[in-house]
């Protein structure tokens, strides 16, 4: 899509829309809707394609908590910090920080996550709450694979353990530049 690396902004706006869901609808159905005022972009290329060369996703390229890309803290439009952080499973909350945005972080294992959506991660298990991958995630292969690897660690939607919410896992995020 041209629109990944031909358009040019400062900041990211990300929408958790419910996949069925109709476009004119988009609006005023997101589980989440939050935007960046910190003009984060320019410093890597002014979109994600910049910003994905200057930070690779690919495993084995860095180490949790140490080599992460760019992280910025958000204003909601729908949703809160409270929101936010119980949409991942009880397990997990505490590996993170609601009210931000992240991209490219690294788990336990050095697999790599694209973005971290809504948080930034105190903890080394992003599989469970960061999404988009970087191709190898050797925690019980081939058990984690696909844009929410660990989403779904205790069973499908059940909200349990280190399982994510049904509404986090079956909504689109939508990344638009600003």
């Amino acid at each position: 899509n041209p629109g990944y690396y031909d358009i040019i902004g400062e900041d990211v706006s990300v929408w958790h829309v419910p996949n069925d869901v109709q476009l004119q609808k988009w609006s005023n159905s997101t589980i989440l809707r939050y935007h960046t005022e910190t003009k984060f972009l320019k410093d890597s290329g002014g979109n994600l394609y910049h910003l994905f060369k200057k930070y690779p996703v690919q495993f084995g390229l860095g180490e949790c908590n140490k080599d992460v890309g760019p992280s910025s803290p958000v204003v909601y439009d729908t949703g809160s910090n409270e929101t936010t952080k119980n949409f991942y499973g009880p397990d997990v909350r505490d590996q993170f920080e609601p009210g931000f945005v992240t991209f490219r972080v690294f788990n336990e294992e050095k697999a790599a996550m694209a973005m971290c959506s809504g948080i930034k991660p105190t903890g080394c298990h992003t599989e469970y709450y960061c999404i988009g991958g970087g191709g190898h995630f050797p925690e019980e292969a081939p058990r984690q694979c696909g844009d929410f690897t660990g989403f779904d660690w205790n069973g499908y939607g059940t909200h349990t353990g280190e399982s994510a919410s049904k509404a986090i896992t079956e909504a689109s995020v939508l990344i638009l530049y600003r």
